[in-house]
């Protein structure tokens, strides 16, 4: 009889080695083997949950080895045997490369004739907000406008913008969310038009053009936290004129605080003085110390009866107030009439 510790047990002939990696490094080593532009092509058609997950796992990789880089190519050859080519996004898709082959103006004409009812591309552009900057877009709005748009975002952000809400509003929108039941497709256009007015109002006229050194300013702007202290700088070593750009852009509600006297007066000459009453509501008395200081003492006195009797704001009421006092002073330091930013030479 042959004893327990004297047998040798045999692995099966055809047992399957363990991987080396996961599905999602494997993914992201095979991105690295391509180039940076089919790479870019690649990653551009995921949603932001897998873009996260990938770039997580180019950054936390090591070394990797050429089998690792092997078993990366069988998954994509494996995968592909089984794939078809879906058709989700496929106008994005025609459209990206129609605008690499004749500009974006020829695309923008050719994808209006053969694609002239495309899908809701603000609500596309909304899932890509961090909750805090889709909350300033729709904190005023009505609980059951807000109830529908969390239905169309991913349950992550939609719960961190729902977190975020008013106490009081809240049970308001969960119970809607609760009874809503199919948004209608005129509701979706509905919304769609709303955030498209929204997104422009709070990120410029030519916020759904997607991209430019003001739409990065404004973002900065409306960011919680110093963003301009430790987003530049990062920017700045990889792509220093591109940081310049967005530092020219980046003018802000608290530069006017800095303003010289004459400059400060030529400013209220041009501003609304409701919006100017509403600005003016949400700050400190020694915040609003140099606004007073460029008006007359009768004026001054006025625009505080005002204050006094103007009724609760939203804090959303406030900034967007701010956002129209801060373009007309950005219309008129691009006019050389008034200088923001200090002696500094940040802003000329």
């Amino acid at each position: 009889m042959t004893s327990l510790d004297t047998i040798e047990i045999e692995e099966p002939m055809n047992a399957v080695p363990a991987p080396l990696l996961n599905r999602v490094d494997r993914a992201a080593v095979f991105l690295m083997l391509l180039s940076d532009e089919e790479a870019a092509a690649l990653l551009s058609r995921l949603g932001p949950d897998q873009l996260e997950q990938i770039g997580a796992a180019m950054c936390q990789l090591g070394d990797i080895e050429q089998a690792e880089m092997a078993e990366a190519l069988d998954d994509f050859v494996g995968e592909s045997a089984r794939e078809i080519l879906a058709q989700q996004d496929r106008g994005a898709q025609v459209r990206g490369l129609l605008e690499r082959s004749i500009g974006p103006t020829k695309a923008e004409s050719m994808m209006m004739r053969i694609d002239p009812d495309p899908g809701p591309r603000s609500i596309e552009m909304a899932r890509w907000l961090a909750p805090a900057l889709l909350l300033k877009l729709v904190e005023d709005e009505h609980p059951q406008v807000i109830a529908a748009l969390l239905l169309m975002l991913d349950p992550e952000p939609a719960a961190e913008v729902l977190s975020a809400l008013p106490n009081h509003i809240q049970p308001i929108v969960v119970e809607r969310v609760a009874r809503i039941g199919p948004v209608s497709q005129q509701a979706v256009d509905m919304i769609d038009k709303l955030l498209s007015q929204r997104i422009g109002a709070s990120f410029g006229a030519n916020a759904l053009a997607l991209g430019g050194a003001r739409e990065a300013a404004n973002l900065i702007n409306l960011a919680a936290g110093d963003l301009r202290g430790t987003v530049l700088p990062a920017i700045a070593q990889r792509d220093g004129p591109l940081a310049e750009r967005i530092e020219e852009e980046l003018f802000t509600f608290e530069m006017l605080f800095e303003l010289e006297a004459q400059a400060m007066e030529r400013l209220l000459r041009d501003v609304d003085s409701e919006a100017l009453v509403d600005a003016l509501k949400g700050l400190k008395d020694t915040e609003r110390a140099p606004f007073f200081k460029a008006m007359s003492s009768r004026a001054a006195d006025g625009i505080r009866d005002e204050i006094e009797m103007r009724g609760r704001l939203s804090r959303g009421e406030v900034d967007a107030a701010k956002r129209k006092i801060v373009e007309v002073a950005r219309s008129l330091a691009e006019q050389g009439e008034i200088v923001m930013g200090g002696d500094d030479g940040e802003f000329v």
